[in-house]
């Protein structure tokens, strides 16, 4: 009996460090499974699949040029997609579909094992066309174009007497002090009322990473991360001496480094 080729895939998303969290929750799931290359725009992405023919692509829905659903009309029936998304739970349940999954970031290690036990099952039969499954989400959506959620794009706190708007942008991280949050940026910090968990249902999960029950950062602002004497992950912020500590509940969103 012949010994079926190892599955490949590829990987595109804008963020590396999203690429490569993803990538590192794959080798644990699913360690025959081959990374044929990764794309960081949906134009990359679908050039990539087209010339490396991979069995798998896993698509972010949000990327410049062209998005994730765009495509993945383009590969229609040229692999299997698995859609990565911050969508609220109503968009997500018109992902979950027969030959569509999904992922929610940032990719949780049990989630990813149940996406790869799908694709899995997949791979033994013929690949199902993406048309109808594309037209099913449409018309679960109302016809709609679907469109991410509204985030948070700025905050109002409080710097000494005065009030500031910061754009969420500047922002490096938030920290939960006694009754309030510090909000950090480069130049000053500030304060605000809204809790750490009211904030993380807010932001964009694309743009801020909670890391512990009381702190969320930008991911854009890690500049490394290290190890304290106890074993404990710190993240090290850019423009900032701070040292943020990674409870053990999240240490999965930076366990490749």
């Amino acid at each position: 009996m012949s010994q079926q080729p190892a599955p490949t895939a590829v990987i595109a998303d804008d963020e590396r460090l999203m690429r490569e969290q993803i990538i590192a929750r794959l080798k644990e799931a699913w360690p025959e499974l081959i990374i044929l290359g990764e794309a960081s725009n949906g134009r990359e992405a679908v050039a990539m699949v087209r010339s490396q023919e991979p069995d798998i692509v896993f698509l972010d829905i949000r990327m410049p040029e062209m998005d994730g659903i765009a495509a993945a009309k383009a590969l229609a029936g040229q692999a299997h997609v698995v859609f990565v998304t911050a969508y609220d739970q109503y968009a997500i349940s018109a992902f979950d579909q027969g030959a569509v999954d999904y992922l929610l970031k940032p990719a949780d290690p049990e989630r990813v094992a149940t996406t790869c036990q799908r694709l899995r099952a997949r791979l033994q039969t013929a690949p199902d066309p993406m048309d109808n499954l594309l037209a099913q989400l449409s018309q679960r959506l109302g016809g709609a174009e679907i469109k991410p959620r509204e985030y948070l794009r700025w905050v109002q706190a409080s710097v000494g007497n005065s009030i500031r708007m910061i754009p969420t942008c500047d922002i490096l991280f938030f920290r939960a002090e006694d009754k309030y949050t510090r909000v950090q940026t480069e130049g000053f910090e500030a304060l605000i009322r809204k809790p750490i968990k009211e904030l993380a249902e807010e932001l964009d999960p694309d743009e801020f990473w909670q890391i512990h029950r009381a702190t969320l950062v930008k991911v854009d602002a890690v500049k490394e991360i290290s190890r304290d004497y106890r074993g404990q992950q710190i993240v090290h912020v850019k423009g900032s001496d701070e040292k943020l500590e990674v409870s053990r509940s999240f240490n999965h969103l930076f366990k490749q480094m």
